[in-house]
């Protein structure tokens, strides 16, 4: 095995190619529940028919836990906006028609979204009538059971050599509502100082799906307590700020 080769480093994961594989080694300290339960969700959406890497297996490498997968060759969505810049309306319209295709799939044994968000929202550092005020507008929105990325943006879309878009980063997936997932990637453009994508993304989406803006738009503070939990203090301190909305406009 040759893990000289990194793809990327996040929190707590570092990502290696070791030749036609990826390996997506954990820190120390990371939850081994947490890795199999990963491992396990993108296993479930395999199922579903969506074009993702392949899960080979879940090993130890010099004692930390690592998930194999396989290695898509290709430029990710976002490089291909950067490079492309004429072409980033056609790109963000693919973006968008992949997120509605990952909605429109079921898959049962996910953990629910508002589970997880009622958790999340509760460790938010907003005081206790915020937090009140969150969980009772949660808990008053349509339960659904679509599949949701959690994490979907430009940067988790390969784009392979023959043209096949590939969906990696299955570790926030859950089955819930699509507009908070698609809350989710608008608060992503913010946070990657995108606010011209951030409107052009958003208003394509509801177009596209018939969605009314409002309707995601009464997500966003709630998707933001949420997500405010990880994260660096920048961005924290930028999602409390949506949290704290009384309602978005």
């Amino acid at each position: 095995m040759n893990l000289d080769r990194v793809i990327a480093v996040r929190n707590a994961k570092t990502i290696y190619r070791d030749g036609e594989n990826c390996v997506k080694v954990f820190n120390e300290n990371y939850s081994k529940a947490d890795i199999l339960n990963e491992a396990l969700n993108q296993a479930r959406i395999e199922e579903t028919g969506l074009h993702i890497p392949r899960i080979l297996g879940v090993n130890m490498i010099e004692g930390k836990w690592a998930i194999f997968s396989e290695f898509i060759k290709g430029k990710t969505l976002s490089q291909l906006m950067k490079e492309n810049p004429d072409d980033k309306e056609k790109y963000l319209s693919l973006f968008v028609d992949l997120q509605m295709e990952i909605h429109r799939k079921t898959c049962p044994m996910l953990n629910r979204q508002k589970d997880k968000m009622t958790r999340k929202i509760s460790q938010a550092d907003l005081d206790a009538t915020t937090r009140y005020d969150l969980l009772a507008r949660l808990e008053g929105m349509p339960t659904h059971n679509k599949v949701c990325h959690g994490d979907f943006w430009p940067s988790n879309v390969i784009i392979r050599e023959d043209g096949t878009p590939f969906i990696i980063d299955w570790s926030h997936v859950t089955q819930g509502n699509a507009s908070a997932d698609v809350a989710r990637t608008y608060l992503l453009f913010w946070l990657n100082e995108d606010e011209e994508g951030a409107k052009a993304y958003l208003d394509l989406f509801c177009e596209k799906s018939g969605t009314p803006l409002q309707y995601v738009q009464r997500w966003m503070p709630i998707v933001a307590a949420s997500q405010s939990v990880k994260g660096n203090a920048k961005e924290r301190e930028f999602l409390l700020s949506w949290a704290n909305v009384v309602e978005y406009h």
